[in-house]
């Protein structure tokens, strides 16, 4: 609560990176309300200002980094008493290095720490008024200059200097211990020092009681089914960043969902980091060593009859009444089961689409990757999923320039890329990240290798997607209007996704439309990462409609109302 007399605190918030951390925010803003705080659009008028950072890749952290720097360059120019708050995933991945290269912050704070984000917002304006009043210490330590800080944290993330040892923590992978969590708790008393508050292995997960302001438009909302991950991917910093898999409960899910349907939503978009394993951790005596297709197909048998799974997740949502999508983000291929399958074909609300990171295809690729598939089990799961689904549209990611990629193992994925026509498919090319097993491998590639991988590889999508699109001209498809997208905004169209490998830079194409257009999705794009529906007509906005496909363009389509 404010104190009588005062105004209330008001805060502004920056949220980087993949929908589960925007989740993150929206939980942060709505603890900040609940506790009386004020939310301002406006970082000039803010007594603090959040930077929600994503630590994914190089280009993420950089991203952030600029983000935080440009929130101190603000700030020390229009207002000097405001305090700036670092969360989210550089934090939790670099809590004792940040403090050191950006003394200019006056918090961190880690993922587990949302719901807590008021008490440590006004801890850090009660400590930035203090650093102003011992003004003199603070610039006699001075301040790193943007590309110094940059370039320190770039080295960080390729493993140069950084602290952490994570070698006995990945030794517990398995076992009980692993997941245990401590918190790192630091309130200097020179306040010229950021304070630090972060759980080294995260085990917060929110319920449908946990206040959350959505930043998502009213049609559709992310619904984070779990947290955390169990997968050994040795090219992968998220388990440490976001700890061991834990799921919520069924009933509390839908609890969720009730209330989002009822407040309009048309589009549930389920995520976590490994949606195909929910519900597997909540059985008794549970072990997370079962990544591979073979042990977790045993688990998934052993089950009791009324066992929560991701089938009866995805049943129980679609029986809720109301007239919305249910769309499945994140799952992992090692864990589809036939169950999986006939259960999306037999759930009328179920998207026909699915989201399902492969990486690579290549069977030593796959095995440096510590993925646990191999590539007769990846094209034959391809081939399950589209014969039980029809109609289906698969998004996949793939990683090349991987350490000890070949140009003959990279020639099979272009050959894969080319057989499998995905629907959607993004491409990164390969990050090297502190702490991974991949970061230590010898034969690390060139990043002229892996851009130019990266290059070729969306070249050949990019014809398989322009084919795609021409093939849906005359059809009639289902799709949810976005809203209203002026000539301007068309050229500036373009999709990106740290998660999703950075479909395209731009889509020349949609410089030739002209006049006013709505915005809308079919069933084969999620929010943000995949195409649009680009209608000439009036339409409700928020609700669906059928579209007749009139034309396209390399990624999108062109229609008009049915």
């Amino acid at each position: 609560m404010t104190n009588k007399g005062k105004s209330p605190l008001r805060v502004g918030l920056i949220s980087l990176g993949c929908a589960k951390n925007l989740v993150d925010a929206e939980i942060m803003l709505g603890s900040l309300l609940r506790d009386g705080v004020e939310i301002t659009n406006d970082a000039t008028q803010a007594d603090a200002v959040i930077v929600n950072t994503c630590s994914f890749i190089d280009a993420a952290q950089e991203e952030s980094v600029d983000a935080i720097l440009e929130s101190t360059a603000v700030r020390d120019a229009n207002h000097r008493g405001q305090a700036i708050i670092v969360s989210g995933c550089m934090p939790q991945r670099f809590r004792e290095e940040l403090p050191k290269l950006l003394p200019e912050v006056d918090a961190f704070m880690g993922i587990d720490q949302v719901a807590e984000v008021g008490t440590i917002v006004r801890k850090a304006v009660e400590a930035r008024s203090v650093k102003l009043s011992t003004e003199s210490v603070t610039r006699a330590k001075g301040k790193a200059k943007p590309g110094d800080v940059k370039s320190r944290v770039a080295k960080l993330a390729d493993g140069n200097g950084h602290s952490h040892d994570h070698d006995h923590d990945e030794s517990m992978r398995g076992t009980g211990e692993f997941g245990k969590t401590r918190r790192v708790l630091s309130a200097p008393a020179d306040p010229a020092v950021p304070s630090v508050d972060v759980a080294l292995r995260p085990d917060y997960i929110p319920n449908h009681e946990t206040p959350r302001f959505r930043l998502t438009p009213r049609h559709f909302a992310y619904l984070k089914i779990a947290e955390g991950c169990n997968h050994p991917c040795s090219f992968c910093t998220i388990p440490r960043m976001r700890g061991s898999h834990r799921s919520r409960v069924q009933s509390d899910v839908v609890a969720e969902a009730k209330r989002l349907i009822s407040e309009g939503v048309r589009e549930l978009n389920l995520i976590s980091q490994d949606s195909t394993y929910y519900g597997l951790d909540l059985r008794p005596n549970h072990s997370r060593a079962i990544s591979s297709p073979e042990k977790f197909t045993a688990a998934t048998r052993a089950l009791a009859a009324d066992a929560t799974t991701l089938s009866t997740l995805l049943r129980e949502l679609n029986a809720l009444r109301g007239d919305f999508w249910i769309r499945l983000l994140y799952t992992h291929p090692a864990h589809w089961t036939d169950e999986l399958i006939a259960t999306i074909a037999g759930c009328r609300k179920v998207a026909r689409y699915v989201d399902m990171p492969l990486q690579h295809v290549e069977d030593d690729m796959l095995r440096r990757m510590r993925r646990e598939t191999s590539g007769q089990y990846i094209r034959e799961l391809i081939a399950r999923i589209r014969a039980g689904i029809p109609g289906i549209a698969i998004r996949t990611t793939l990683i090349v320039g991987f350490p000890g990629e070949t140009e003959k193992q990279f020639g099979t994925l272009l050959d894969f890329i080319e057989e499998t026509r995905f629907e959607r498919l993004g491409v990164f090319a390969y990050s090297r990240e502190v702490g991974t097993i991949a970061g230590k491998m010898e034969r690390q590639t060139t990043p002229k290798t892996r851009q130019g991988r990266r290059e070729r590889a969306m070249a050949t999508q990019h014809a398989i997607a322009r084919e795609i699109s021409g093939a849906a001209v005359g059809t009639t498809i289902r799709v949810l209007v976005e809203g209203e997208a002026s000539a301007r905004e068309l050229q500036k169209a373009n999709v990106s996704s740290w998660e999703h490998g950075l479909i395209r830079d731009g889509d020349p194409g949609l410089g030739a439309l002209r006049g006013r257009y709505l915005v809308a999705r079919g069933e084969a794009d999620a929010p943000d990462i995949d195409g649009r529906v680009y209608i000439r007509g009036k339409l409700p906005v928020g609700e669906f409609a059928k579209v007749k496909v009139v034309g396209h363009t390399d990624y999108d389509l062109i229609a008009e109302p049915a």
